[in-house]
């Protein structure tokens, strides 16, 4: 899900997807899939175990895919044909088997386990229902990001800046460059959730129990998540600083979506998979600290990469080269990336050539 965190973290791709026009195409576009899903639903669940949460998922997965394909197209606003060519086999490969098929059965879970631990509505007890939620709630999600994925590479082509395409390719890159700081962050916070699941599940009564559970994980990694979001994003490195620097309303908001949000999805998703996938009761305490550490991996890592980059690009576009100057630790990482040259002209051009590998027509005939 990092696609949905950087469109919506970043503020040039979200300019870009929440303009007025964008919006209103968007809320067009989503109609259609839902409505379809819940027709075809109905019609295939005479002809396939829909019951059987690996039909369901493997059902909603291809779904998922077919919806993304179309909305990208929708967002894109060019043939498939001119599509494939210019954007690449391995984009598309990325588009349908990640944004479509991952992210539709990553949602699907999500549902199941939601209805199961906060309204006690079990799929596997009562199947129709969640079954139909869980493709219809997939499809429609699907829709809208693949179609603002569309829209921000309709934007690339037409020549506005997109410094972070979010394929995660960004993500990839980044952790070879300072794999150090990364894996420091997401190692420790692991632990950190590790032992604190432990802790709860062993001082408190209710501590075992799911719900419990996934509200207090949800709740640690936001926290740790929002510290590493601003700790990276800091010129000064200290995240404290930085969340009186944007204000405590903000920052409760930032730590509301996508920090909480994005911590239970993750947490949730890894409550499905045992459940429904592997068929074991997730409710063991070590089942629990484990997707706890993976929960705080998962979101600590994502944030820190998201912090720096939005540190790095809100610098650029502002052409503000001696503030980057001045953070000779960011700056490093840069040179070391082949980003920044090594020797910098104060007298150069404002517009800091951060980031030019995307910036300078990005090519997918991968």
């Amino acid at each position: 899900m990092l696609h949905r965190l950087t469109l919506r973290v970043l503020p040039h791709l979200n300019a870009i997807v929440t303009e007025p026009a964008v919006r209103k195409r968007k809320r067009l576009v989503m109609l259609a899939p839902g409505l379809i899903a819940f027709i075809l639903y109905r019609l295939t669940k005479q002809v396939l175990p829909l019951s059987d949460p690996f039909v369901l998922l493997t059902f909603s997965g291809i779904l998922s895919s077919v919806t993304a394909l179309w909305a990208y197209r929708m967002g894109r606003g060019v043939p498939l044909a001119t599509s494939i060519h210019e954007d690449g086999k391995r984009h598309w490969v990325w588009l349908l088997g990640w944004v479509g098929f991952a992210y539709g059965v990553q949602l699907s879970l999500l549902v199941l386990a939601l209805l199961k631990l906060f309204v006690s509505y079990d799929f596997l007890l009562h199947p129709e229902g969640p079954a139909m939620m869980a493709i219809i709630i997939s499809c429609t999600s699907v829709t809208r990001d693949a179609f603002e994925i569309g829209v921000v590479r309709l934007m690339e082509q037409h020549g506005r800046t997109v410094m972070t395409f979010p394929d995660g390719r960004g993500f990839r890159r980044w952790a070879r460059i300072e794999p150090t700081a990364l894996g420091r962050w997401i190692g420790l916070t692991a632990l950190v959730a590790v032992g604190c699941s432990l802790a709860f599940a062993v001082s408190v009564e209710i501590g075992q129990t799911p719900l419990a559970q996934t509200l207090f994980v949800s709740i640690l990694v936001s926290c740790l998540a929002l510290v590493a979001f601003y700790t990276s994003e800091s010129r000064s490195g200290h995240w404290l600083e930085r969340a009186k620097q944007v204000g405590w309303f903000q920052s409760i908001r930032f730590w509301v979506w996508p920090c909480f949000t994005f911590a239970g999805t993750y947490y949730l998703v890894q409550v499905g998979i045992l459940n429904f996938l592997i068929g074991i009761d997730g409710s063991q305490f070590f089942f629990q600290a484990g997707m706890a550490g993976i929960t705080a991996a998962m979101m600590t890592g994502y944030c820190y990469y998201l912090g720096r980059r939005k540190l790095i690009e809100v610098q650029s576009q502002a052409g503000n080269l001696e503030s980057l100057e001045s953070c000779p630790f960011v700056m490093g990482i840069l040179r070391k990336a082949g980003i920044v040259p090594e020797e910098t002209n104060q007298g150069s051009s404002p517009a800091l050539a951060v980031h030019s590998e995307e910036v300078r027509g990005r090519s997918y005939n991968g």
